[in-house]
């Protein structure tokens, strides 16, 4: 492992790199904030993929590609006369120091429940922070991980179940609710009610503390690849899905199941 001087040369390198692209690659020099934006998403999805995957050496360079973005989004900003990387910094630094207070302060917090409830209170008394519990979720997230952080928020300012069995009663309900709108055949009523149903699961997800999105990660790629085999399969016996019976089907299915046991 690096020594820290060793991490603190190595960033200024990066650094340097990126100050000579700008000025002598075509490409690097026009980029914006607008333009670097897709990308940088693109960035952060591989990123979590690797994650996923724990792929240790995807890992560490899809770090790279992303911490070249937050370099990038720095010079640009510097050349504007806004910011630099130190402020980007120090900013996060005095962020970091104000919200753990049971760490550089004289404030107690004994579980990571207690750090969190009290992170949520620390930051509407942020200047510039949020002004209400729910305004630090970004509008823009995927609409499972919203729901995920909404629920947190909401616990930990103590809006939460007393006992997380009684969850389940909810997701009854909303299962009812949804089955009663399905018999009467009302598109609109029937996504209402659906939402509800998932939103209350990710909601039991929470209290279990499961994950939503990497457990629906997991049926997804478990999903793919029972899929692949099928297909693969029907290829072997020179016909495709479409030509096969469901019965046919779940025959192979079945044993695409075996196969990962085995």
């Amino acid at each position: 492992m690096n020594t820290k001087e060793a991490k603190l040369q190595a960033f200024g390198r990066l650094l340097d790199i990126l100050d000579e692209l700008r000025v002598k690659c075509p490409w690097d020099r026009k980029q914006t904030n607008e333009s670097l934006r897709i990308n940088t998403i693109e960035e952060t999805y591989e990123l979590c993929e690797a994650i996923i995957k724990n792929n240790i050496p995807d890992i560490q360079k899809e770090l790279g590609d992303v911490l070249l973005h937050v370099i990038f989004y720095a010079k640009i900003a510097e050349e504007k006369g806004q910011f630099d990387m130190g402020d980007v910094c120090n900013a996060l630094c005095e962020k970091l120091i104000f919200r753990h207070p049971h760490v550089f302060g004289t404030a107690t917090a004994e579980t990571d429940g207690q750090v969190m409830q009290n992170w949520e209170q620390l930051k509407l008394k942020e200047k510039g922070g949020n002004k209400t519990v729910l305004a630090g979720v970004p509008a823009s997230l995927p609409s499972l991980v919203k729901a995920y952080r909404i629920q947190d928020k909401a616990r930990n300012a103590g809006f939460d179940w007393e006992e997380k069995e009684d969850v389940w009663a909810k997701v009854q309900e909303e299962f009812g609710e949804l089955q009663a709108e399905i018999a009467g055949m009302d598109a609109d009523k029937m996504e209402n009610e659906f939402g509800d149903l998932f939103f209350s699961l990710i909601n039991a997800a929470r209290l279990y503390k499961i994950n939503p999105e990497n457990a629906l990660e997991r049926t997804n790629q478990k999903f793919i690849h029972r899929f692949n085999y099928m297909e693969q399969k029907a290829k072997e016996q020179s016909l495709s899905l479409k030509d096969m019976s469901l019965s046919d089907m779940e025959i192979l299915w079945q044993a695409a199941k075996q196969e990962e046991v085995d």
